[in-house]
């Protein structure tokens, strides 16, 4: 982006913040509630203080005992900040564990990235529900709305290419959020993905989302712009962490792994190929397979003529660019697949 380019989205930053803030502001009212699941970072915070204006926040926070959780510190800041009322739950592998079975049963996925950050989320509900929440806010749609990904930052300045990147994430973009808290009569709610500032997002200009200031590359800067007068810079500029490192779950695969012996993987990854005809790449997905097999059953394509994941043999769209049952990459010209977590890069 040139200098002249870059002065002109400097000069109409503030019109744009106050438009998103006036939007933000609206879809929360419409969403209203007293519960939200708090992480501490950018886009909980942001939620939690317009709801701060209208009630006091019963803020639920849970945590991987067994890691160094980074949502803890900045949930906490803001809930002094906020005068929140804040619940933390310290989880344990006990309810890790308990947390799985529900999980891929309800999202019928073993794919880790997706059940890794859902146990979280699958957790705190339960942990809201327990304190008798039957609804609540969440944070879900800001990173995708606003290129809140790591993926985005190389690519600062150059419009068309962060307007395709956005577009590819918003025809994929699905959050488990929704469906876990309906399997536990939980209402979720999700200002951020309010039909106003999705429109909103959708229509602005992608270079307001990624830009440099204090000497890095920032994603969501219109939204750190936006409320930077009332986060503290702790939180304001804090980068971005997906859920399972925030909570601790991003530990899991080693976790795992440390529980399985090499010789059972090798085993047990043999049988399933054979019986099962679905191939397990590591320990982590062994347990979730597994859980998956037990509560859902062995996947199998409901359409045979359809087009089907190499790797699962369940149907995929189309048009798909991840297989949602296993997390594989089907590239039907070759034959072979990449994991979830490469799925979302545009190399």
């Amino acid at each position: 982006m040139g200098a002249a380019e870059k002065e002109d989205i400097l000069a109409n930053v503030d019109e744009v913040a106050a438009e998103l803030r006036n939007l933000l502001e609206k879809a929360v009212k419409k969403n209203l509630t007293e519960d939200m699941l708090f992480s501490g970072g950018i886009d909980t915070s942001i939620l939690a203080t317009i709801v701060s204006e209208h009630v006091r926040i019963r803020g639920f926070t849970c945590a991987f005992k067994q890691a160094d959780a980074l949502d803890v510190k900045y949930a906490k800041l803001m809930a002094k900040q906020l005068n929140i009322e804040h619940y933390m739950n310290p989880f344990d592998e006990d309810e890790v564990f308990e947390a799985i079975p529900d999980v891929v049963k309800v999202l019928g996925s073993f794919d880790p990235m997706e059940v890794r950050n859902s146990i979280t989320i699958m957790i705190g509900l339960r942990f809201a529900k327990s304190y008798g929440s039957t609804k609540l806010i969440t944070g879900d749609g800001a990173d995708e709305l606003f290129a809140g990904y790591h993926m985005y930052y190389r690519h600062v300045g150059n419009k068309e290419k962060l307007s395709a990147m956005l577009k590819k994430m918003w025809g994929i973009m699905a959050f488990s959020a929704v469906p876990l808290g309906k399997n536990l009569g939980i209402e979720v709610r999700q200002p951020f993905l309010d039909p106003d500032v999705k429109a909103f997002a959708m229509n602005l200009d992608p270079r307001y989302n990624v830009q440099e200031e204090r000497g890095e590359v920032w994603g969501k800067w219109i939204l750190r712009k936006a409320y930077e007068d009332v986060l503290p810079p702790e939180v304001r500029w804090r980068d971005k962490n997906p859920i399972e490192v925030g909570s601790g779950t991003t530990i899991l695969p080693k976790f795992m792994a440390k529980k399985i012996s090499d010789s059972d993987f090798a085993a047990k990854k043999k049988k399933i190929l054979e019986t099962d005809k679905v191939t397990i790449r590591d320990k982590e997905q062994l347990v979730y397979y597994e859980a998956y097999r037990d509560v859902v059953g062995v996947p199998h394509p409901k359409d045979p003529d359809a087009r089907i994941c190499p790797q699962c043999n369940s149907n995929v769209a189309e048009n798909a660019v991840v297989c949602r049952t296993c997390g594989a990459y089907p590239i039907t010209a070759s034959g072979r697949s990449i994991t979830a977590e490469n799925a979302y890069s545009d190399n």
